[in-house]
């Protein structure tokens, strides 16, 4: 083994000690607060346009409104229409023994 005047100075655990973590604190704190906007700027209206909020939505229900009339409109099934009367059924005549000719066909 190396006597200890070879050996690497023992490394010194910075983040440890209190300071060190409370001076850490305070750059990301400063940071922070560079990259902040300042008091001045407003991120938000003072007051609610029309035309970028409540208009864009008062067009989409009027248009879908329009859509579901047409819609009803084009599904409406109107007037029945009137179907011809069916032909008149005319009585056919037989000839006579025609029946019987029948039964014996089928026996």
């Amino acid at each position: 083994m190396k006597s200890k005047e070879e050996l690497a100075p023992p490394a010194e655990h910075g983040w440890t000690r209190p300071e060190v973590y409370f001076e850490t604190l305070a750059r990301r704190r400063t940071a922070r607060r560079k990259r902040e906007p300042g008091a001045g700027a407003r991120t938000q209206p003072e007051s609610p346009r029309l035309l970028l909020s409540t208009l864009p939505f008062i067009a989409l229900i009027a248009a879908l409104g329009l859509l579901t009339v047409a819609i009803m409109v084009a599904a409406w099934p109107g007037r029945p229409q009137r179907q011809p009367p069916p032909p008149h059924h005319q009585q056919g005549v037989a000839a006579k023994g025609w029946f019987q000719e029948a039964e014996r066909e089928f026996r």
